[in-house]
């Protein structure tokens, strides 16, 4: 599954990024650029953690399971520099939409597949919502030491806050993304070994084609109408629950 979305990214990374680009600006993103440019400077860290502990986490249930793949690329680690994909980082910056190096799995050393695939699939969304947290409970205490105004404000204590809140969102926004069900996202796999969707006729279709499914609905906006809802409910339940409680 993972290796379906590798080489749709290889195939044709520039084009892609030209197309998630041109959305990107269509849709207003890029309509102040001195804006985008800063308060995305500020996602960086939500961003590089979101991925890289999003991708260990899959490399990590892999090889707990007996596959010894990801131990051998050398994906048991939090270091960015194993996971982020320089084309997909790149789109996150510019397109608000990107890619880390997906983790290469081989079921074949598991005991249970569809149970073990499962909670592999599961792994790294999971990672996310638990950043998600720890970081909204970071950001309360930053709020309670400096004021709730902190957030509003330029200075050092402000920006600082902001970051942190910004982690939240991004791994908010990074485990719904994921649990999204297209192949090669992690809701496809979730699906799959839940209802086990390799014995149905379509599923090779799918599973071929998934790449360019998920970048048709990216282009024509249905991801973000299903990501908006999704994460800003699940950001102001966070916010309300825990940061401001």
């Amino acid at each position: 599954m993972r290796d379906n979305l590798k080489n749709l990214l290889r195939s044709g990374p520039g084009i892609i990024l030209i197309l998630l680009l041109v959305t990107n600006f269509l849709d207003g993103g890029l309509s102040n650029p001195k804006s985008y440019f800063f308060d995305m400077l500020l996602t960086l860290p939500g961003i590089i953690v979101g991925l890289s502990f999003h991708e260990f986490a899959h490399a990590f249930a892999s090889n707990a399971f007996g596959d010894p793949t990801p131990r051998m690329q050398g994906r048991l680690t939090v270091n960015p520099v194993k996971h982020i994909d320089p084309f997909g980082f790149a789109a996150l910056i510019f397109c608000g939409f990107g890619w880390g190096i997906p983790v290469q799995i081989d079921n074949r050393y598991y005991k249970h597949p569809r149970l073990n695939e499962f909670i592999v699939s599961i792994a790294g969304v999971s990672m996310n919502f638990i950043i998600a947290i720890v970081f909204a409970f970071i950001t309360r205490f930053s709020i309670n030491m400096w004021g709730r105004e902190a957030i509003l404000e330029d200075s050092f204590q402000g920006i600082i806050t902001k970051i942190f809140l910004y982690v939240v969102m991004v791994n908010i926004t990074l485990m719904v993304f994921n649990l999204i069900p297209v192949p090669p996202l992690d809701g496809f796999g979730l699906v799959t070994e839940l209802f086990n969707l390799r014995k149905t006729s379509w599923y090779s279709t799918v599973y071929q084609y998934g790449g360019i499914i998920l970048l048709l609905m990216l282009l024509f906006g249905l991801v973000s109408k299903i990501l908006h809802p999704l994460t800003s409910g699940i950001y102001s339940a966070i916010l309300n629950g825990i940061i401001l409680s």
